[in-house]
């Protein structure tokens, strides 16, 4: 019932088109529905190249990114803000070109621990760009995800209430909550109540361990979050997301914090997360 995607970082650590083809066809092979592009590195990407290469293998696209300290739309600052809001912009026009219904990540504030609170300013600021970017957003029919980060990453959301309180202000139904266990298991009290306080809000999901490594070698309870999907009727995309320094993106790589080889063959760990999220979902719809 749900697209079953795989974040390309799992392939290829750029958006060049040697390895944008490499990304779609082992994506083909590990037999999953949609391949996720961050747009950290990818603003130079072959947008025509990739969405050939896409629709090729008859797979569903979906972008993400966050932004950074010269382009935070979260600050104070209104010229860093306007930087943040071009990047988003240009971020939105490459996912409509690749083909995407679907934008998300942390759209609203610079990756990194904040040195203090959000504030009242810089919400206000978030909250109008995005206004703005679902507006630009609506015109190609994509749909914003916000993406929850912990507390290291973000100051602007950190649990599904914060997402919800944001979308809300936000005001455009073309505004999605993402939820990412990573994140989850950080922040939020447990792995179901955020599931169902969501709802039919939720748009898209990251799937990852505690150390995002391989499923199941963590102590994520999964079981209870594919339960909790399943009570809400969530058939929207769930995404795996592992990263490992076998493969690193510049810039990336380093805003993540990924410093271990957590492992080495793509391949084997992706058809791992295939077969995982297959049966942990069939076996939630069907207790």
């Amino acid at each position: 019932m749900n697209p079953l995607g795989v974040h390309a970082l799992v392939w290829a650590g750029s958006t060049s088109r040697e390895e944008v083809e490499l990304a779609v066809r082992s994506t083909k092979e590990a037999g999953y529905d949609l391949l996720e592009f961050s747009l950290h590195d990818g603003l130079d990407m072959d947008v025509a190249h990739a969405r050939a290469e896409l629709e090729k293998a008859g797979l569903q696209v979906a972008c993400s990114r966050g932004l950074a300290p010269d382009a935070d739309v979260s600050s104070e600052d209104p010229a860093v803000v306007a930087r943040g809001a071009q990047l988003l912009s240009s971020s939105l026009e490459i996912t409509a070109g690749l083909g995407g219904k679907m934008f998300a990540g942390a759209l609203y504030s610079a990756f990194g621990k904040a040195s203090q609170p959000l504030s009242d300013r810089g919400r206000s600021n978030v909250v109008g760009v995005l206004r703005d970017l679902a507006a630009q957003a609506a015109k190609d029919d994509v749909t914003l995800m916000l993406e929850i980060c912990n507390r290291y990453e973000t100051n602007v959301i950190n649990t599904a209430h914060d997402a919800l309180l944001l979308a809300d202000d936000i005001g455009a139904d073309n505004v999605k909550i993402h939820l990412d266990t990573y994140h989850m298991n950080i922040e939020e009290t447990d792995m179901v109540r955020p599931v169902l306080e969501v709802g039919d809000r939720l748009g898209y999901v990251h799937i990852g361990e505690n150390h995002r490594g391989y499923l199941g070698s963590g102590h994520i309870d999964f079981t209870g979050f594919f339960h909790a999907l399943a009570d809400i009727d969530y058939t929207g995309p769930i995404t795996f997301e592992s990263f490992s320094s076998a493969v690193v993106a510049p810039g990336l790589s380093n805003d993540l914090a990924i410093w271990r080889n957590l492992w080495s063959d793509g391949m084997d760990l992706a058809k791992h997360a295939q077969s995982y999220l297959s049966n942990g979902l069939a076996a939630a719809r069907h207790p």
